[in-house]
């Protein structure tokens, strides 16, 4: 299962690793394939673009594809299902004639003012939330041989078993996460299959396209990561799985404190690690449990244990040769916020600032007011319960504090734009709180 098209973006985008450096575009299928092209074109630092396709549903079954369009008069049929629909040419240029519109009202309204990224010459990289029957598939491959590019390669989270067979001829390469046996429809592997908006794709669009435009300026001032990758933290008996990411001259180092359901790989704090990475500031993300304690449900809200195992975490940080001596920051989202405010408020520990994201200092109780750490506390404005629990905390910390709210947000930050602005408000406070001059002050 997959929480949702980011995670599955995230996940997907690590498969295609081998394709870093070339010259690549990716192109996602509105609408459900951009948020999850959205995450692989961000990870291959290639830029974004849609392939404007449309399924031709049976009258009767609009659900099941008897073939598709796409731009530059591309047309795939299914011959097979249009024989046993008994499907007469009146009714398929009936279909064909609307979804043509529909087309035409996506392409004005997504490429308003935008010009299309240029394929020629270039690795497509065509990316869907899944497939089912595969004729929307086609036909974008189809779109891309026509605009001359030069390898194409379709990449989705999920496919049946069979869709190697299907796909065979109409990509150079064939990239699928999971192939189940059971396979009923695309949705049945998602946690989170909400519609996709027209005004998400354009949303993301704009984004990967803002970040183009600022792609030279960033890989002028970024700071190059001298380690990056997995590693073991041990804790008494236990060992916990972590990843760890350190910029050169890094300023200060930042400890994600995931919340309960997460883990080092959840695709949001991934995505802050990124950001805060950019400014200059080492992150680790790790799993606060092992696999043996994650079987019994209440250690997750086990605070205690959490705080304690936190503790332990950030003794092993400060004694790494490569990061030894820089201040040290705690992140926490969820129930991992309030683990995060209990281990600060040990007399002995060695965090320099705090970051609470959609989190529960409610659950840290008494020692709320026994952090010195400077804290701040990000709420989503339509998070309500969150919210008032998050002032009710901040009246009773006795340290630095600050409570932002992001507009329009709810608790996992999933509107287009507020993780981001989320984790812009997270790297402005560590990075004013971890530098040299701050934590000498």
């Amino acid at each position: 299962m997959f929480d949702d098209r980011i995670d599955a973006g995230w996940q997907l985008a690590r498969q295609l690793e081998h394709l870093r450096g070339d010259d690549v575009v990716v192109v996602g299928l509105p609408r459900g394939g951009v948020p999850v092209a959205a995450e692989v074109a961000d990870y291959l630092d290639a830029p974004l673009d849609v392939i404007l396709v449309r399924k031709l549903g049976l009258p009767f079954q609009p659900e099941l594809a008897m073939g598709a369009i796409g731009e530059d008069g591309v047309r795939v049929l299914n011959s097979d299902i249009i024989r046993r629909a008994g499907i007469t040419d009146a009714e398929l240029e009936q279909v064909e004639a609307h979804e043509r519109r529909e087309l035409q009202r996506r392409a004005a309204r997504y490429r308003a003012g935008r010009e299309r990224v240029s394929l020629a010459g270039r690795v497509v990289v065509i990316v869907d939330d899944g497939i089912a029957t595969g004729s929307t598939a086609k036909a974008a491959c189809q779109v891309a041989r026509a605009h001359n590019a030069r390898r194409v390669v379709l990449a989705v989270p999920v496919a049946p078993t069979d869709w190697t067979t299907r796909m065979a001829d109409e990509a150079d390469e064939l990239i699928a996460l999971f192939t189940p046996v059971l396979f009923a429809g695309v949705g049945q592997f998602y946690r989170d299959f909400s519609q996709t908006t027209d005004e998400c794709v354009i949303d993301a669009l704009d984004r990967a396209a803002s970040a183009g435009d600022e792609s030279e300026n960033r890989q002028t001032n970024a700071h190059r990561i001298i380690r990056n990758g997995d590693v073991e933290i041990r804790v008494e008996r236990d060992r916990l799985g972590g990843h760890l990411t350190i910029p050169e001259n890094a300023s200060g180092v930042v400890i994600f404190v995931h919340g309960s359901g997460s883990s080092r790989h959840s695709p949001r704090n991934r995505y802050v690690a990124s950001v805060l990475n950019q400014a200059g500031l080492a992150t680790l993300l790790f799993d606060l449990l092992t696999n043996r304690e994650e079987r019994d449900r209440a250690n997750v809200f086990d605070i205690d244990l959490l705080a304690k195992r936190l503790g332990d975490v950030t003794a092993s940080v400060a004694e790494d040769t490569d990061l030894a001596g820089l201040p040290i920051g705690y992140f926490g989202a969820s129930t991992g916020a309030a683990a995060a405010l209990q281990a600060a408020a040990n007399p002995d520990s060695l965090v320099s600032a705090i970051v609470s994201r959609g989190g529960r200092p409610d659950l840290a109780g008494r020692s709320l007011a026994m952090v010195q750490a400077p804290t701040l506390l990000i709420v989503g404005g339509h998070d309500l319960v969150v919210l008032d629990l998050n002032r009710d905390a901040q009246s009773q910390l006795r340290c630095v504090s600050d409570l932002q709210v992001v507009t329009g947000a709810t608790h996992l930050f999933e509107e287009p734009g507020a993780l981001q602005a989320a984790a812009e408000l997270a790297r402005d406070w560590f990075v004013g709180h971890l530098t040299p001059s701050a934590t000498d002050a």
